[in-house]
């Protein structure tokens, strides 16, 4: 059985962590506003559809961690990285220049194409 107020601290950690608000936080899992806030209030327990939208939109939050306290977060991989940073360095290398501009102090620029 999970225990709703730790899981409550363990869910306003995560919204902490990527220093969101509630309401984006819901945006990200995509669900309702009113969800996220009835969850902190105590009122409404998580759902398994709940649960499952967080750890699949924040790779970081392991189950166990979320469900139990049991794990840790973020979640790392063997090199003690987290996984967000390595999937920011993945887009990053998928990224071409295809245009750059160098501006002069007398006011000119030259614009140098990738083709």
């Amino acid at each position: 059985m999970v225990n709703s107020e730790e899981f409550i601290k363990r869910l306003e950690k995560i919204i902490n962590y990527y220093d969101l608000t509630a309401a984006a936080f819901a945006e990200k899992v995509e669900v309702q506003r009113s969800s996220i806030s009835h969850l902190l209030s105590g009122r409404n327990k998580p759902s398994l559809e709940f649960v499952l939208k967080v750890v699949t939109h924040f790779p970081e939050v392991n189950l166990y961690w979320l469900l139990n306290g049991k794990g840790s977060f973020p979640q790392v991989n063997d090199y003690n990285i987290p996984s967000a940073t390595i999937k920011k360095e993945k887009e990053a290398l998928r990224k071409e220049v295809s245009k750059v501009i160098i501006f002069y102090t007398d006011g000119t620029f030259e614009t140098f194409d990738k083709n």
